[in-house]
């Protein structure tokens, strides 16, 4: 894993997302509001993507009282959406903006914590969907798009849940296996020359709601907020900065 901290520190450039378009799945709130708001603020037009129509609203007054490029809100329940919508969400954004420089899968749900051998069914349907399928579906629809960027990124946020087996995390800690696994299945796939920067990160914890229902005892004050850690994250998405292709990035 590679600390991306000290990568981060060598490219300060405060508008180096100047005109891209980035797409960022669970914008609402979280580590996916302080990233859209960060890359915002770097001069990238952010698609905000998330099931809460509010939240969304909220994400976009901020990016916009913060003089940000105007954001697009895109209403989307991950969890009941089907292939013909993530195909209607490549369509949009092809025709509203012609271009895509970059996504991020950051939506997850994160189920319900238990041992497998005692897993509800359904909490494993629900998660997998979030947290998999709908990455895929995205990739699946939005990369014809994506790849006509001159430097474009794909960046799924993982866990160390994702990266060793952790204790009860069930189809959360499987899902962000799987997704690191069809990541690094896109970059097999690649050819050596391709523009696409394909990399996972694993922020580590933060102050975020996902994290209060996996730790409900944990003290939320000892914990970084989102917006601490969303300028070093919003480095993988600067052309400048040479993501290695299939790295997985830590902030812990």
């Amino acid at each position: 894993m590679i600390d991306l901290a000290l990568a981060a520190d060598q490219h300060p450039n405060p508008r180096a997302l100047e005109g891209s378009v980035v797409l960022i799945t669970g914008a609402g709130n979280g580590l996916g509001r302080a990233w859209a708001e960060a890359a915002a603020g770097h001069g990238a037009s952010v698609v905000l993507l998330d099931r809460s129509v509010p939240e969304l609203e909220a994400a976009y007054d901020a990016i916009e009282a913060a003089g940000g490029p105007q954001p697009a809100i895109y209403p989307m329940d991950l969890l009941g959406a089907n292939a013909s919508d993530h195909a209607e969400l490549a369509t949009r954004l092809t025709d509203e903006f012609g271009r895509l420089d970059g996504i991020v899968h950051n939506a997850a749900s994160l189920g319900k914590p238990a041992p497998l051998s005692q897993y509800d069914i359904e909490a494993w349907y629900r998660t997998i969907q979030v947290n998999l399928h709908a990455a895929f579906l995205v990739t699946r629809y939005c990369l014809p798009l994506l790849q006509q960027a001159e430097a474009p990124r794909l960046i799924g946020v993982s866990d160390a849940g994702g990266r060793e087996g952790v204790p009860f995390y069930g189809a959360y800690g499987v899902s962000k296996w799987a997704l690191e696994g069809m990541l690094q299945t896109l970059v097999a796939e690649l050819p050596d020359d391709a523009r696409l920067r394909v990399a996972s990160v694993d922020p580590g914890p933060m102050r975020t709601a996902l994290r209060g229902e996996a730790y409900p005892v944990e003290a939320p004050g000892d914990l970084p907020e989102p917006s601490a850690l969303a300028a070093a994250l919003t480095c993988l998405l600067d052309p400048a900065f040479d993501v290695i292709q299939g790295a997985r990035y830590s902030l812990r």
